[in-house]
This record gives C-alpha cells, sequence and structure tokens, in this order.
C-alpha cells in the first residue's frame, strides 16, 4: 500500500477506525508525511483482537508495531479493547495511540487509565492532519526506541 513489503525499516501500523472517511485521512497522511509504514485497517476492537490473534482471515497479520485506536466503534470501543490488551502479555507492550475526535476530558482520563500511551484529538483540517501523523511517525519511529523483546 505505501510501502515495498520487503523492507526491513517500513513499520506496521494497525488502525481500528470505523469511519472510512477518516480511515482514508490515516493513509493519506501516512503517504503525504512520507511515514514509511504499512498501515492495517479493521473497523473495531473485535476485529483488531482477531488481526492481533491472527484468527480467522488474519492469519497471515503481522504484528504491529503501533496502533492507532479510535474510542467511538461499534462491537467492541476503544476502552473495552484497551483493556482486553493490556491484559495480554503478548500485546501489552505493543503502544496504542488513541486518536479520536474527541477532545473530552473524561475519555482523555479514562483512556490513559486503560492503558493508551498516547492520545490525540483528530485536526480539523488536512494539512494540520498530516502535520500530526508526521510527528507521530517522527516520534514513534525515528525518536522512540521500541522493544524488540516484547515480539512472540
Amino acid at each position: 500500500m505505501i510501502s515495498e513489503p520487503c523492507n526491513p525499516h517500513f513499520v506496521e501500523i494497525l488502525l481500528l477506525e470505523d469511519e472510512p472517511s477518516d480511515a482514508y485521512l490515516v493513509k493519506m497522511a501516512l503517504k503525504e508525511g512520507k511515514v514509511p509504514a504499512h498501515l492495517h485497517h479493521v473497523v473495531d476492537g473485535r476485529e483488531g483482537l482477531d488481526f492481533l490473534n491472527r484468527t480467522e482471515k488474519y492469519a497471515d497479520a503481522p504484528r504491529p508495531d503501533l496502533i492507532f485506536l479510535d474510542l467511538n466503534m461499534p462491537r467492541m470501543n476503544g476502552c473495552e479493547f484497551l483493556t482486553a490488551i493490556k491484559a495480554d502479555d503478548r500485546f501489552k507492550c505493543i503502544p496504542v495511540v488513541v486518536l479520536t475526535t474527541s477532545d473530552v476530558e473524561k475519555d482523555v482520563i479514562r483512556s490513559y487509565q486503560h492503558g493508551a500511551t498516547s492520545y490525540i484529538t483528530k485536526p480539523g483540517d488536512m494539512p494540520q492532519f498530516i502535520k500530526a501523523i508526521q510527528l507521530i511517525g517522527e516520534y514513534w519511529f525515528s525518536l522512540v526506541r521500541l522493544p524488540q523483546d516484547c515480539k512472540p
């Protein structure tokens, strides 16, 4: 999609987002921001768990290096998903960036209480959104050292 699959410098990002237009914006922002990533999109927390557990249609899914998580999704919302993966030793080291339209303080607090690594309110326009995704990419994949020994 965004990268060459054999390039070891590309990172795997799992996006949990039920709005197709927002998922498209993330995809375009990664591309425009030149973030070296493979983006994998699922529509809710249950599908996210299937992806992480490599069940059903996700049997060959890669382990994500980073998760972008919307809070308001059907079937299993963002906080429920966070609770589930942070309780599982296989996934607890994967950083989770909440990327949502909500700037309500209780959502911020609840996200951190459930194990979010970061909380970002989606910017309203495309240039700001691209810049935010660029900064996320620079931070997580240039500056931060992600643990390698947490991988199964």
